[in-house]
């Protein structure tokens, strides 16, 4: 069950529509982030290991698409809040997804939590900060048992 009270729902949702306002910029911001901070991240996307650039990054179609699909998947979580048979819906299939289809090591996802909660103080401030670290901990702390249960 999720451990947010009604009222830290409705501050992580203002913080999160403040970045999500821009899905696919700020997405892709924190792909770029991620793969010239944590290069081997990269190694996950066949399509991303040959650029070396951040601009290189920031132009490229599939990583503004991935960056956007990350933000869309994190948007979906978020509506959700409130209703964690709803949260666990969308999570669970995601992190079954990455953990045995695409083998991805689950300490990214928290690498791109943590990320993404930069960004939202660089650009917003601590508070806004402060009021989604909760979700990301919720996030971070379900993909990791979905991770247990499939042997990780």
């Amino acid at each position: 069950t999720m451990s947010l009270s009604e009222a830290e729902v409705q501050s992580a949702r203002g913080a999160w529509e403040k970045i999500y306002v821009d899905a696919e910029d700020n997405g892709t911001a924190v792909l770029v982030r991620m793969f010239t901070e944590h290069p081997d991240t990269k190694s996950y996307f066949t399509h991303f290991k040959g650029m070396d650039s951040a601009e290189e990054m920031k132009q490229s179609d599939q990583v503004r698409g991935h960056g956007k699909k990350v933000f869309s998947a994190i948007n979906d979580m978020v509506q959700h809040l409130d209703n964690s048979e709803a949260f666990l819906g969308i999570v669970t299939p995601l992190g079954k997804k990455h953990a045995t289809q695409l083998k991805i090591d689950p300490k990214n996802f928290r690498i791109i939590c943590d990320i993404i909660l930069q960004l939202m103080e660089e650009k917003f401030g601590g508070d806004c900060k402060a009021s989604f670290e909760k979700v990301t901990n919720e996030i971070c702390t379900h993909l990791n048992n979905i991770y247990k249960e499939e042997g990780w």
